[in-house]
């Protein structure tokens, strides 16, 4: 566990990958050069996370908001999520990684959605570590979608409107079945959720690390596991007896 407490490791770590354009502009390279550098460190984080033996990742890797970006840098980004997959879905299938990815997929183009579909398909059956890649992602449109199923069954009579409870929302949500984020952890220095996990993360540990997502490796997944182990998650309960008023 390379040192970690394993009593004290999240189960779910979340992780908005932020900082690749500035990461680039800081080097004098094009956005495409810091977008190619973060799917590298997309590989060793995810290789790293398994060593560490954290049961879920979820990364955010487009949003829904991400499509009003230039069009070429759009198509970058797509040409790189195809690579992503081709080349890393034997490795992780070896893993026996499961692959699962939340997002709305009805807009996408069929050939990327075709490879989101293989992936999910192929390791469905795995049994170790999870990894979930939000794209095409925003919280706000999974809680309408997540709505618009749930009406939908009123409207039919087929659900009672004071069975609309907590439970019943999370399994309309694209995460049905995943537990909550624990940990959420966000490159570049930026402070926000960014319409990520909005309902998910409603009791995560908030994690602000100020490198660019490219220079985020084991070193920094590491530290950010050790702050969360010095945390103290109450829930809304109240702190146990010895610790300092307003904790």
């Amino acid at each position: 566990m390379q040192g970690l407490d394993p009593t004290k490791l999240p189960r779910h770590v979340a992780i908005i990958m932020d900082g690749n354009g500035r990461w680039a502009r800081a080097r004098g390279l094009p956005r495409t050069a810091g977008h190619k550098a973060g799917v590298e460190r997309v590989r060793d984080v995810v290789r790293a996370a398994r060593e560490f033996g954290l049961e879920y990742v979820t990364l955010y890797a487009f949003s829904s908001e991400n499509w009003s970006r230039p069009k070429e840098e759009v198509s970058d980004l797509m040409r790189l999520l195809k690579l992503f997959i081709r080349r890393d879905l034997d490795e992780l299938h070896s893993e026996n990684v499961r692959i699962r990815v939340i997002g709305c997929r009805e807009t996408v183009q069929s050939d990327i959605r075709a490879l989101l579909d293989e992936a999910e398909e192929r390791t469905r059956r795995n049994t170790g570590p999870n990894l979930q890649i939000a794209f095409n992602y925003g919280a706000r449109d999974e809680i309408v979608r997540a709505a618009q199923k749930i009406a939908k069954e009123v409207a039919e009579g087929r659900l009672s409107p004071d069975a609309v409870t907590e439970e019943r929302i999370e399994a309309a949500l694209d995460t049905a079945g995943i537990p909550d984020p624990d940990l959420v952890i966000r490159t570049s220095g930026e402070q926000r959720l960014s319409n990520f996990l909005l309902w998910q993360a409603a009791y995560a540990e908030l994690v602000f690390v100020p490198c660019l997502w490219p220079d985020f490796d084991r070193a920094q997944l590491r530290a950010a596991l050790e702050e969360y182990g010095r945390r103290d998650r109450r829930f809304g309960a109240v702190s146990p007896p010895g610790l300092a008023v307003g904790s």
